[in-house]
């Protein structure tokens, strides 16, 4: 398993910066709208939708929600919408994974809000990344960060976690997470979030803002991962697909970046940075 997770991370991580770094933006958008389909295909599994039909029109819908906000992408109007929507969802989610029993039932109404919420997370993570993407300051390179910094985090919280880990922060949603693991997260991050800004010139008050949304952006991301790890269990998996070996299904690998996308620009606009 071990080898398989560390191959198939060394042939990802490398297509992955290419793409961030070389693709323009209407390509860059392209490939992200495929990762978001693959994602809505999993998502579909964790419904559950249970019927092939009813999980390709799933990811049809979709798809038709990406081509629609895509027309719109330069309204600053709709950007800001979605941007807006998206916080005020992601705080609601972090009452639904502190109450994880709600939703559990396996009845056709959680079902459809599943599906609505699926919609409206992969949406808005798309149009969050070709907005970040887009930017005329090196937009991709702003990319790369928001990837970098999640998977500092990721990274931080699994040393932390295992080496001084002992206060569980959600034991019935993730188990393996601790408080500890948080706080590494946070420790890895604000370092890393402080030399940027200091390394893209920012001082004084721009840069303490610019590090405080880098450190929300990571608290969110740990959100989004735990309520991908709410759907699995509702739906009694460990991972949401087999696509990638040793590392599960694409869910698993953005899960994160479902939460911290948005969130992170929605950040940079609010600091007007």
């Amino acid at each position: 398993m071990l080898k398989q997770r560390i191959i198939s991370a060394l042939i990802l991580v490398p297509l992955v910066v290419l793409a961030v770094l070389r693709l323009d933006s209407g390509s860059f958008a392209m490939v992200a709208a495929v990762a978001v389909l693959l994602g809505a295909w999993e998502w579909g599994a964790l419904i559950p939708l249970r019927s092939l039909p009813a999980r390709v029109s799933f990811v049809v819908v979709t798809l038709a929600c990406v081509v629609l906000v895509w027309q719109f992408a330069q309204s600053e109007l709709l950007v800001n919408s979605v941007l807006w929507s998206a916080m005020g969802g992601w705080i609601l989610m972090l009452f639904w994974i502190t109450a994880p029993a709600l939703g559990r039932a396996d009845t056709s109404f959680n079902a459809l809000l599943k599906a609505l919420l699926g919609i409206a997370v992969l949406v808005s993570t798309w149009l969050a990344l070709v907005v970040l993407h887009s930017r005329p300051d090196e937009g991709p390179r702003w990319v790369l960060f928001l990837l970098l910094l999640i998977w500092f985090a990721d990274s931080g919280a699994y040393f932390a976690g295992r080496q001084w880990g002992r206060t569980k922060l959600a034991p019935e949603v993730s188990p393996g997470k601790t408080w500890e693991g948080v706080m590494g997260a946070l420790t890895v991050c604000t370092l890393f979030a402080f030399g940027f800004g200091r390394y893209i010139g920012l001082q004084g008050a721009m840069l303490a803002s610019f590090t405080l949304v880098c450190l929300v952006t990571v608290l969110f991301s740990i959100a989004g991962d735990l309520l991908e790890s709410l759907l699995k269990r509702h739906h009694g998996v460990k991972d949401s697909g087999t696509l990638i070996p040793g590392h599960g299904g694409v869910l698993d690998r953005i899960d994160s970046l479902l939460a911290a996308a948005p969130v992170f620009v929605f950040g940079l606009r609010w600091i007007s940075l």
